[in-house]
């Protein structure tokens, strides 16, 4: 019988008062929630990030700050700056498009090989997460915004967790976590110019039937709709990453 592949699990949201937990779940924790409130934008994009400041908002020592603020260069969501510190890593559209082609060409093979594997508990998993998601997301309601968008990332993870390479999971979570920041300004654009739950749909059902081709197509066309739209947007004057506010406006069809 095949393996059943776990599901991932959304962040948990447990604090941490003192260091009884340990040196390396204080880093963790701080990792965390620096990396949830930059993808989030509650820290923007260019911010310089001050360890005297950061210290008293995550309530953890400079060390650990820094040791997290070290991870999150490696996720390339911080940038160093030699000796002057730590700034926010800033978006633009051309990041955006260099992401979205990366992400594109390892996301639909991974979803190939995960069709080509698939299995009765795959396929059960996958039902399961497209079923919880599908509740949340008909529309989107901003009190539900943060819990689709764990599902959002489950459904995603489920839909390649047959793709047979532990290398190509660990790329698409990074690719992934950085696509969420964009994802964070379209949503606050606000414009109505997507019904993402039908794009869901589109990949579920053609990757239940092992349609493959057709499942191929329909996430190709589902990644790129956020730049699509970001950039429809700034053709319109608009500036889309000052004048948005993440993870804010008419949610019911981004």
């Amino acid at each position: 019988m095949a393996k059943r592949p776990a599901l991932p699990q959304a962040p948990s949201n447990a604090s941490y008062s003192d260091d009884a937990h340990g040196p390396r779940t204080l880093i963790e924790r701080a990792y965390t929630q620096l990396r949830d409130d930059i993808v989030e934008g509650r820290l923007a994009p260019g911010e310089k990030l001050r360890v005297e400041h950061l210290r008293q908002r995550y309530e953890v020592g400079a060390g650990t700050l820094r040791e997290a603020l070290n991870r999150l260069v490696s996720d390339a969501l911080v940038e160093a700056e030699g000796q002057r510190g730590f700034r926010v890593t800033p978006i633009t559209v051309q990041d955006l498009d260099d992401l979205t082609d990366l992400r594109v060409r390892i996301e639909i093979e991974a979803l190939r090989q995960s069709i080509r594997h698939a299995h009765d508990s795959w396929r059960e998993d996958l039902q399961a997460i497209y079923g919880q998601m599908s509740a949340i997301e008909q529309p989107i309601v901003p009190a539900m915004a943060q819990k689709w968008e764990a599902m959002n990332t489950q459904f995603h993870e489920v839909l390649v967790a047959n793709c047979g390479s532990e290398w190509t999971l660990r790329l698409l979570r990074i690719l992934n976590r950085h696509s969420e920041r964009y994802r964070r300004y379209a949503i606050g654009l606000g414009q109505g110019r997507r019904n993402v739950h039908s794009e869901h749909r589109g990949i579920f059902e053609a990757a239940m039937s092992g349609n493959e081709l057709r499942a191929a197509l329909e996430l190709e066309a589902h990644i790129r709709a956020t730049p699509e739209l970001l950039k429809a947007a700034a053709r319109e004057g608009v500036d889309v990453f000052r004048s948005a506010t993440p993870g804010k406006g008419a949610l019911a069809d981004v």
